[in-house]
C-alpha cells in the first residue's frame, strides 16, 4: 500500500540562481536538469534531489576545509606544526577576566 504525501516538498532555491563552473547552482546545489524539472517531479524525486544537494554541500565545505588546512599548512615558518593553530581550543585560563 503506497503512502500518501501529505506535505508538499518545498523548492531549496535560495533567490541566487547562478552556476558554478561544474554546472550546479551556487545557492542551492542543483544542476540545471533538476532545477529545470523541479515542477514536474513527484515528492519522492525531490526528496533524492535534496538529498544529493546536502551531499554536494558537505563535500563542498570539506574541499574548502582541506584547502584552508593546506594553505595553514603551508604558511607556518619551517619546524611549526599545526597543532598550535587558530582552529585549536586555547586554554581555558588564557582569555579569564577576573
Amino acid at each position: 500500500m503506497e503512502q500518501i504525501e501529505l506535505f508538499h516538498v518545498e523548492s531549496p532555491c535560495r533567490g541566487i540562481c547562478q552556476s558554478s563552473n561544474k554546472g550546479f547552482c551556487k545557492g542551492c546545489l542543483r544542476s540545471r536538469e533538476e532545477r529545470f524539472h523541479w515542477h514536474e517531479m513527484q515528492n519522492e524525486d525531490k526528496r533524492k534531489v535534496l538529498i544529493l544537494c546536502k551531499n554536494r554541500w558537505q563535500r563542498l565545505l570539506k574541499a574548502r576545509q582541506d584547502r584552508l588546512a593546506a594553505e595553514t599548512q603551508a604558511s607556518l615558518p619551517y619546524g611549526m606544526q599545526g597543532e598550535d593553530g587558530p582552529d585549536t581550543e586555547p586554554p581555558a585560563d588564557l582569555f579569564k577576566l577576573e
